[in-house]
């Protein structure tokens, strides 16, 4: 089983920024044949949502369009990590944020097939 851990969720004011990281344990990608590695959020009383991805053997990445120009998504391969820098944000960006694992990139861009999700770590962005 992969193990997944996101850390950096934070309260902030909007147009500030935030990073996110994930680590992944040692039994990812190679092992199990995944190579996609992204986040997802959830707000309150909403669905789940992809919100960036990134092939790790290709470094493709892939944006909801509601955060494209705002936020990044890097990895660090050594490391078994990746990052998603939040800049600019807003209070809609608000939710429950949690970093997956899967074998490839589905058709909404987000990482798709037999995905594994963390515990998740909250965004909180006040007006």
């Amino acid at each position: 089983q992969v193990e997944l851990m996101e850390s950096g969720g934070d309260s902030v004011q909007a147009g500030g920024s935030l990073r996110l990281s994930c680590v992944a344990g040692a039994n990812y990608a190679y092992t199990t044949g995944r190579y996609c590695m992204g986040w997802f959020r959830q707000a309150q009383g909403k669905g789940r949502e992809g919100v960036a991805a990134i092939t790790t053997n290709t470094g493709s990445t892939y944006y909801h369009d509601s955060v494209k120009g705002r936020f990044t998504i890097t990895q660090d391969k050594a490391k078994n990590t990746i990052y998603l820098q939040m800049s600019n944000l807003k209070p809609e960006d608000t939710a429950m944020y949690y970093c997956a694992t899967g074998r490839g990139v589905g058709s909404t861009n987000t990482c798709a097939g037999d995905v594994v999700y963390g515990q998740g770590t909250q965004v909180t962005v006040s007006s």
